[in-house]
């Protein structure tokens, strides 16, 4: 075995750990895509979860990429690849399978899309939309090799296509958007971050049961913000207001109205 192969088994095994990944699927993926296939030639500004700082990679080996570690995409706007082992923890929650319709808003280089891809299968579908045209441009570059996949420069709270087993948003919002709930198909799952001007927040799952929706809070995180997303205070007081319900007990609702749930 390769050293470069030895780091991706490791790589997968430390993830599989810390997560309890339960997908066989999912595990598969990470194994079989090529992190460095999905960002600028190296070397890289690399930093754990709880860096507050980035280090560079001492050359271009993408040994140093088989880690649990964010990798800038843009430094100065603290912009950052998914962190791995939070990313597939998220995946596996949702339970994503073969043959699911997946919609990615905020879809960055496309990591995750092809991990999405190749979990879904050529039976599956994975639409990645990203509003930065040049990210979305890469992405679509990188991701040529994934004919499942569909990248979207776009909006991803007016893009969306048709309906979705599941969507998966890569930035933090203050509340779930309409048309995210619309666009699920019965049973249903979405998860978003919600999160304040800080970018502090917590995770939410929202499944779609019957004629309703029922929300629970995943966990907490700590991610870039969506375009579009407000920055007045009482965006604030609604993403409060979700984090507070949501983490008492399952929040069930009909629809959104003004940011909030409606029995409507």
């Amino acid at each position: 075995m390769s050293d470069l192969s030895a780091a991706r088994a490791r790589y997968v095994a430390l993830i599989a750990k810390r997560e309890r990944i339960t997908s066989p699927r999912l595990l598969d993926a990470l194994a079989t895509v090529p992190r460095e296939k999905f960002l600028a030639k190296g070397p890289w500004r690399i930093k754990t979860e709880a860096a507050r700082g980035y280090r560079r990679t001492p050359d271009a080996d993408p040994i140093h990429l088989y880690d649990n570690v964010l990798v800038a995409i843009d430094a100065r706007r603290k912009l950052d690849t998914g962190l791995p082992s939070l990313w597939a923890h998220f995946i596996d929650v949702l339970g994503v399978g073969e043959k699911h319709r997946v919609v990615q808003i905020g879809c960055g280089l496309g990591y995750f899309s092809a991990i999405l891809s190749e979990i879904v299968g050529p039976q599956g579908r994975v639409q990645a939309i990203e509003c930065d045209a040049r990210l979305a441009s890469r992405a679509a570059a990188y991701l040529r090799a994934y004919p499942n996949v569909d990248v979207v420069s776009g909006d991803g709270c007016r893009d969306i296509s048709e309906p979705a087993d599941v969507i998966i948003v890569h930035a933090g919002f203050s509340h779930p958007h309409p048309l995210w709930l619309t666009s699920l198909r019965p049973r249903g799952r979405l998860l978003v971050p919600l999160t304040q001007r800080d970018r502090e927040g917590a995770v939410i799952k929202i499944a779609r049961k019957g004629k309703g929706f029922e929300a629970e809070a995943v966990q907490q995180i700590r991610i870039f913000p969506g375009q579009g997303r407000g920055v007045a205070a009482l965006d604030d007081r609604v993403a409060d207001w979700w984090l507070r319900a949501s983490s008492l007990a399952p929040l069930r609702f009909r629809g959104i109205a003004q940011g909030l749930p409606s029995d409507g």
